[in-house]
């Protein structure tokens, strides 16, 4: 999981030292990880950590018919920041995860493997390993192996204290099972899937609105405020882990006839579920059918932000959405609260009229808005 090696030249140690680079830090880090990496395997793994490149034995694939590989890559953009100001950076890797498998799901795909990598000013042992403990854990959520990963320490690029990570994930389907735009119907419910809070997109407004200073147009608001609407302090909302809607979704697509799926991230509701929209069907969401968790409100609140704009930049409450058929969407909506994912019909598909093909709308008005 890691690119430091051990080394028992002590010059060349100690002037690496000189420059920035602690190996002896990464060697420890990596063995604080190995615990939480054992955890994220998957009976495909071959091996362990300390190789070059992660195994995992594609024999398995023998029981599709025709198998296609997905894969999906993505970060948590400055939602880190909140982690590093907290100096808490045990929940942050489970974001990463998510992120990365829910944009696999919504193909069908199920995910098998993933890698993760990690850029930090200094290698602090027990903050690399809480980043991957999270990481570990969201794998073991989205049912896929933490398979492989680099650490690196980047002195004078980034701060002593800084870091970022990011991920990719593969994942397989077979070829008569994949969802997407060509399945959609008309008629399709269009099922909206509760967000656990922010996720991690929309963060670089959300720190401008509630943390900038005041005269930089901000509420100038520390991450340790306790919020009454929120029920809890500004940086424990703030940090609230992505939802993993893996086997959830999973079990969806197998239990009914749901034709396509969207993960709603950056861009919004309206953007994300176009990208599955056949340019001959329109989709009307109402608003009125969920109200979004406090956190939206305030920040449309408290930076005046139009409606508009704020539905283009976060998820507003909706993290995932399925298209089913309409004889199934009750069934839907029971396999999500099988896994504890409260989920709602917010809208339907209908044929386009005009030059409205391929378009999402979202009209009335969230509840107390």
């Amino acid at each position: 999981m890691s690119e430091f090696e051990p080394s028992t030249d002590q010059p060349f140690n100690t002037a690496y030292a000189e420059a920035g680079v602690n190996i002896e830090a990464g060697d420890r880090a990596v063995e604080l990880m190995k615990g939480w990496i054992d955890k994220a395997r998957r009976p495909e793994m071959i091996g362990g950590i300390g190789g070059f490149a992660g195994l995992f034995d594609a024999s398995a694939l023998t029981k599709y018919d025709r198998p296609l590989l997905a894969t999906s890559t993505d970060g948590v953009g400055t939602k880190v920041a909140i982690a590093q100001a907290m100096d808490r950076h045990d929940t942050i890797g489970f974001d990463l995860v998510g992120m990365v498998v829910d944009d696999l799901v919504v193909c069908g795909a199920e995910p098998l493997f993933m890698t993760d990598y990690i850029a930090t000013g200094r290698v602090i042992p027990e903050r690399i390993a809480a980043i991957v403990k999270g990481i570990a854990e969201g794998c073991v959520m989205a049912g896929c192996a933490l398979i492989g990963g680099e650490t690196a320490e980047h002195p004078g690029l980034l701060e002593v204290d800084e870091y970022d990570v990011a991920g990719a994930a593969t994942g397989v389907v077979e070829a008569d099972r994949l969802l997407g735009p060509g399945r959609v119907r008309p008629g399709d419910a269009v099922i909206a899937i509760a967000s656990s809070g922010l996720h991690s997109n929309g963060y670089s407004l959300v720190r401008h609105v509630l943390l900038a200073d005041p005269s930089q147009g901000g509420l100038g608001w520390q991450l340790d405020r306790d919020v009454p609407e929120l029920g809890r302090t500004l940086g424990e909302e703030l940090l609230e882990p992505t939802r993993i809607y893996a086997k959830a979704c999973l079990d969806v697509a197998a239990e009914t006839a749901t034709h396509a799926m969207s993960h709603i991230t950056g861009g919004g509701l309206a953007a994300n579920l176009e990208r599955v929209l056949p340019v001959e069907l329109t989709i009307t969401i109402d608003r009125a059918t969920w109200t979004p968790a406090p956190i939206f409100d305030l920040v449309r609140q408290a930076g005046s932000v139009p409606q508009g704009d704020l539905e283009q930049t976060l998820n507003c409450g909706v993290g995932m959405v399925a298209l089913t058929a309409p004889h199934d969407a009750d069934k839907a909506i029971a396999v999500l609260a099988r896994h504890g994912i409260p989920a709602w019909v917010a809208g339907s598909a209908d044929v386009a009229s005009g030059s409205n093909g391929g378009r999402v709308e979202l009209v009335g008005q969230h509840s107390g808005w």
